[in-house]
């Protein structure tokens, strides 16, 4: 049985539903603070039941694990819990050290006392910083020095070293994530967070669904072909399915065993291409306007993925047009709910 912590948020629903479909059964811990509670149901619907069991709570709470690891036979946790937003991290760093260190450091406590050895880890491309050459590989230098949230990643992948080292017995991956986008083909689940969107996707989404009047790119004058941030958008179901392939990796290992994995596409897209390729699958304009940078933003970046798919034997199949199409059918359902 998995326990994935955060599995109402976006990425985590999503690799509860792949698991769910690939015959686990899951645990997910979540305290609704950036998941919406209706996106149980949205799991269930996706997955077309599976055997998974809702706890809301917190992972940073020692007594909920400890009723939690008692009463299901967890042998591996998938750790999303964290906060996310790169703006909201400038201005709450406490919140994210908080939330995304404390959390984890709670979480690995929990699971050494349990004996549950594997863990899987929701790292980011946050951790290289403003990257140094491109595509970034895993043997970048590590440097956050854009924002409290990439600097909360970095801790939380040395914590998690540092804790396998002293408890020999452990095994880790740390996914290092670029740009998730897109939502699962059953239209049941998608991205849909709480209050203002921080990222591009979500708050395309919800213009398209009627919930915004227009889109916001921010930045139109850095240094890329069109002006706009060049990233590495990855369909938010192959991420959801590296999950899984790099749990089955880490259970083939030794002891004391710890990776880290870029998880991409290898290619980078601009903003513009991504809302060009929204327009296309949708057959609209997508109303959107041009703001002034936002901090902590690089202007490019897309990773190297060589090792992931040697090592994991996992690739991104999905393009780009197929995240924004299933994107746009997850607009319609937010529609019809509105």
């Amino acid at each position: 049985m998995l326990l994935v912590t955060g599995g109402v948020g976006f990425i985590g629903s999503h690799t509860v539903a792949e698991a769910l479909r690939a015959g686990h059964k899951v645990v997910i811990l979540d305290n609704l603070a950036i998941g919406r509670r209706e996106v149980v149901e949205g799991i269930r619907a996706a997955a077309k039941g599976g055997d998974f069991t809702f706890i809301e709570g917190d992972c940073r709470d020692a007594a909920t694990l400890e009723r939690l690891f008692g009463e299901f036979p967890i042998s591996a946790v998938i750790h999303f819990a964290a906060l996310k937003a790169v703006r909201e991290s400038i201005d709450k760093p406490l919140e994210y050290h908080d939330n995304n260190v404390n959390g984890l450091a709670v979480v690995l406590a929990a699971m050494l006392k349990h004996g549950i050895k594997d863990l899987v880890f929701s790292s980011s491309a946050a951790v290289y910083g403003t990257p140094k050459s491109l595509p970034i590989a895993e043997t970048h230098p590590l440097s956050v020095v854009n924002s409290p949230y990439g600097f909360s990643k970095l801790v939380g992948e040395k914590l998690i070293a540092d804790f396998v080292k002293a408890n020999p017995t452990l095994r880790a991956v740390l996914l290092r994530y670029f740009n998730p986008v897109g939502a699962d083909a059953s239209g049941f689940i998608g991205e849909f967070p709480q209050g203002y969107p921080n990222n591009l996707v979500p708050y395309l989404i919800q213009v398209a669904a009627g919930l915004r009047d227009k889109l916001t790119v921010y930045g139109r004058d850095y240094d890329t072909p069109d002006g706009t941030c060049v990233r590495d958008f990855i369909h938010v179901s192959d991420l959801a399915e590296a999950h899984l392939a790099a749990l089955g990796w880490l259970q083939k290992q030794n002891a004391c065993t710890i990776d880290a994995f870029n998880v991409g596409t290898g290619k980078g897209n601009s903003l513009i291409e991504l809302i060009q390729a929204f327009e296309r699958v949708s057959g609209r304009p997508l109303a959107h306007e041009f703001g002034a940078r936002r901090e902590g933003d690089v202007a490019t970046l897309y990773g190297d993925v060589t090792k992931i798919e040697t090592t994991l034997a996992w690739k991104a199949t999905r393009s780009l047009e197929d995240a924004m199409r299933s994107a746009w059918v997850w607009s319609q359902t937010l529609a019809k709910r509105a």
